[in-house]
């Protein structure tokens, strides 16, 4: 499952020093200069008439970091937007010119209707097993929200137990996570408004739909773990924040609660925190078997772990920690009695399996259970008695099913090209469930017996498309250093290379995230469309292991925007496409990928998709979980850093007098994990300095967060708009008949 922390949106991130809007106070390694001739997509867009934007006020603000003066214009964007007057004005204004663009673009009537009718098709979540009831959430198409369901025994009547559509008028109240009791009684809700990190935890009695009284605050990056007898449930929150400061405010002072059902927040039992260190967080696990409390401790996005164990089975016994150091990451993955199973990176940064025992946990004792491979080892869960291990090949699944000693048992078969995801289950049971999907293969869930290896077939996705008619290849290309770089391209099969294709190069690279091949139904539009889809697996994510994402990181983050770069360049050399037909897109992260290398090239696309990226590499750091990607960043306190900072910071980046390609940056005004002033600097300078005719405009949501709950009806619109704008920017035609079942769903405006 994604780190919340990380910046990964859930509807989807990687010498010199050149200053904000090309006002250079150093230049040890300067940014390229500025483009004097246009370029090729520069020349197409010639006869555009220039959009008149909005316009922006500049302070003078200047600091002055390690001797290095900076210079920060739209400093004031950063002020919470539903705080402040003038920063709503200044995006209501935006927005205006920004729709009124949008809702003239021809295609996009047609393109809204056909990816609400794509959209329209039952959907399942995999199954969650307790108490002889299996839980699950479906959508039966276009609701906004997924609703829970329960049935008892794997054949008997599903029944509706949440249904979150009626929890708000505009949809954007959300269910973020859906945890039963062990004894299949009581299920523990997260509650997610307009699409912040906070959450809110309700109970709900199974038997009879009943909410409890009980209602647990200020939740934030924390799962739901239940005591085996389902008297209580232990969760992470932070304290409450001061009113007004809720989506800005610093995330500090952590820490693990338990909670009694049918009892109120304020009597709830702390359990761990370290007051010392305000900077930790803590995920908290109770073993299957109910004996131990398995808490892991980390401080930022890094898998680099603490692990401490409280011993339940002895009233009054505190947390003592078993492995110390933050070195490593320590996946908790079962135990039986004392013998605890880690998937661990120590010794091993593509990942293993270890177990330790508690009365001898020091690294000298571990035994190690599944060695490292050439593969990742992804994740490994206990069900059944045996060890269900995933890894990933070149960014595609493999999956075998082991003893607890490491003996191989078998390799589960899967449908091809693709990612698996699931295997969750217990010790006891050796029922799982797991789904799978490519680009061209809607999820299917499927039941695994780890016993038998019998796969049958749970629920099927039926997408109004022939998935035949679509193929998926994986190519390798190599970077500016010779790195060699795996990409994924997804198309229809009648779509081959000829120099002119409309291609959508999307990367993240960032976080130890891999990218693997998975089904969306907006990517599936985007083919339909006539466009290739490249998915770059670029450094800085999880596909190799743990050297493959540190190759990306702090000083070492031009590589990640090299191969990005280099994955457009061999689409080009390959005849696949041009940059005047070549669009950049990514989010979070790779909302920064796209920004610094547009930056960087603007002469090598198109267009480009930035959406809630961090684009003030400087300051990121101020503002709520920001600090936590200082792992992946390093920060501007550090001398050195800071020179690498400033060297492809979108926003200090961005240069006077260039012809930068077509930008259509989105953002949300309740995003807290990255806090929407980012977008807002970046898109103020980026409209002052575009010398091209090409449009650069920013699309705000309102209600809405960095991706997570965001409601269907949201997110058709949101795709719409950018494939619309894709359409426009790279000069496509529909294809003959698109659009011509368009419905009122597909007319509908802003």
């Amino acid at each position: 499952m994604p780190d919340p922390r990380r910046l990964v949106p859930t509807s989807a991130l990687r010498l010199g020093l050149v200053l904000v809007l090309g006002a250079a106070v150093a230049t040890a390694a300067a940014a390229p200069p500025a483009t004097e001739a246009p370029s090729a997509p520069a020349e197409r867009a010639a006869s555009r008439p220039r959009l008149s934007y909005p316009p922006t006020a500049t302070v003078e603000q200047v600091d002055v970091l390690h001797g290095v003066e900076v210079r920060d214009p739209y400093r004031w964007l950063e002020e919470d937007v539903r705080e402040s007057e003038r920063v709503a004005d200044w995006v209501e204004a935006q927005n205006r010119v920004t729709n009124a663009y949008l809702d003239a673009l021809p295609a996009r009537p047609a393109i809204l209707a056909r990816l609400a009718e794509l959209y329209d098709h039952e959907r399942f979540d995999l199954p969650k097993k307790e108490g002889g009831r299996y839980f699950f959430e479906r959508n039966d198409g276009l609701q906004n929200q997924d609703v829970v369901y329960v049935q008892d025994g794997l054949r008997g009547p599903a029944k509706v137990l949440v249904d979150p559509n009626g929890w708000s008028t505009d949809g954007t109240v959300a269910l973020a996570g859906a945890t039963p009791s062990p004894d299949g009684r009581w299920l523990a809700l997260q509650v997610q408004d307009g699409g912040s990190d906070w959450r809110t935890v309700r109970v709900l009695e199974v038997a009879t739909g009943r909410q409890l009284a009980d209602g647990v605050e200020w939740v934030k990056f924390s799962a739901l773990s239940w005591l085996r007898d389902g008297s209580g449930f232990y969760y992470s929150r932070y304290p409450r924040p001061a009113s007004g400061a809720e989506l800005q405010a610093l995330n500090h002072g952590h820490a693990v609660y338990l909670h009694r059902v049918g009892t109120p927040q304020s009597e709830d039992e702390l359990v761990y925190t370290r007051e010392d260190h305000p900077d930790w967080g803590y995920d908290a696990r109770v073993t299957d078997d109910g004996a131990f409390l398995v808490i892991t401790i980390w401080k930022g996005t890094d898998q680099r772990y603490q692990v401490a164990v409280q011993d339940l089975r002895r009233p009054g016994a505190r947390p003592e920690m078993i492995v110390e150091g933050f070195d490593y990451a320590y996946d908790f993955v079962g135990n039986q009695g004392e013998r605890m199973f880690f998937r661990t990176t120590r010794d091993a940064p593509r990942g293993r399996v270890v177990a330790i025992d508690l009365a001898r946990p020091e690294p000298a004792s571990w035994a190690e259970v599944v060695p490292q491979r050439t593969e990742v080892l992804q994740e490994a869960t206990l069900v059944g008695g045996r060890l269900v291990v995933r890894l990933m090949q070149d960014a595609r699944s493999v999956v075998e099913v082991r003893e607890l000693d490491g003996r191989l048992v078998r390799g589960v078969e899967l449908p091809g090209i693709g990612a698996a995801r699931g295997f969750q289950g217990t010790p006891g049971d050796p029922e799982t469930f797991f789904s799978f999907s490519s680009y061209h293969l809607p999820d299917t869930i499927y039941r695994y017996d780890v016993s038998t290896g019998e796969r049958t077939l749970f629920k099927e996705a039926k997408v109004a498309f022939d998935g035949g008619d679509y193929t998926v290849e994986q190519v390798f290309y190599r970077s500016k250093d010779g790195t060699r770089v795996p990409m994924f391209l997804a198309h229809r099969k009648d779509v081959t290379p000829n120099g002119d294709r409309p291609v959508l190069l999307y990367g993240y690279g960032g976080f130890n995230s891999p990218q693997t091949p998975g089904f969306s139904v907006t990517r599936l539009a985007w083919m339909e469309l006539g466009g290739v889809l490249a998915v770059a697996n670029l450094r800085g994510g999880g596909e190799y292991g743990e050297e493959w994402h540190a190759a990306g990181t702090r000083l070492r983050k031009q590589n990640v925007f090299d191969d990005f770069i280099a994955a457009a360049e061999h689409l080009v050399a390959t005849g696949w496409t041009r940059p005047a037909r070549l669009a950049a897109m990514g989010g979070s992260n790779g909302g920064l990928l796209v920004g610094a290398v547009v930056n960087q090239r603007p002469d090598l696309f198109a267009a480009a998709l930035p959406a809630v990226g961090v684009m003030d590499m400087l300051r990121f750091h101020h503002f709520t979980a920001g600090r936590f990607w200082v792992d992946d960043y390093g920060s501007a306190e550090d001398p050195a850093e800071l020179r690498a900072l400033l060297a492809y910071s979108p926003y200090h980046n961005v240069r006077p007098g260039t012809r930068y390609p077509a930008v259509l940056a989105t953002t949300a005004d309740r995003d807290d994990r990255v806090v929407p002033g980012h977008s807002f600097k970046y898109m103020a300078a980026l409209q002052a300095a575009q010398a091209g005719p090409a449009p650069v405009l920013i699309r705000i949501e309102t209600r809405a967060g960095h991706g997570a709950g965001k409601p269907t009806d949201k997110i058709l619109r949101l795709y719409a708009d950018q494939w619309a704008f894709l359409v426009a920017n790279l000069e496509m035609e529909l294809p003959a008949g698109y659009g011509a079942r368009a419905t009122a769903a597909g007319a509908a405006g802003h």
